[in-house]
């Protein structure tokens, strides 16, 4: 089981795991050894998270989720298959945490009296400022 939260655990099943070739430094290594993970958490389908993270986690994630709902996580900062590993599963468990909190409710505020003067007196401002560019009219030589 990994931990996510005090209420959320991924069982370790749930995450597949597929090594690949990587790119970046490694010398003649890179050509030969499959350090690189790709990492597959199937959202969708998860019994592990509740609706609401669920929901908010597909939101997130953007493009890293497939039509079906799998988020591939490609790690291959490391030359190591272990820590590239350790990686992918610290970036799901960080972005699940991200889903996990719940968006603040919003509460309609006014404008003050005097920033609603502020801003009126720097439009008038700016303004001012344009109008002096201008050439003079013809007839005012």
């Amino acid at each position: 089981m990994i931990r996510i939260t005090n209420t959320i655990a991924i069982d370790e099943r749930e995450i597949q795991e597929e090594f690949v070739r990587s790119s970046g430094p490694g010398g003649q290594n890179v050509n030969k050894v499959s350090t690189a993970v790709q990492l597959r958490f199937d959202v969708a389908h998860s019994p592990s998270l509740p609706e609401d993270v669920r929901q908010r986690l597909i939101l997130l994630t953007g493009r890293r989720i497939t039509t079906d709902g799998v988020l591939i996580i490609v790690a291959q900062r490391f030359r190591t298959q272990e820590r590239n590993r350790q990686d992918a599963i610290d970036r799901l468990a960080e972005l699940i945490r991200m889903a996990a909190k719940r968006p603040k409710p919003r509460h309609k505020t006014r404008p003050t009296r005097a920033s609603k003067d502020r801003r009126l007196e720097a439009k008038h401002r700016r303004g001012d400022i344009k109008s002096n560019r201008r050439s003079p009219a013809a007839g005012e030589e």
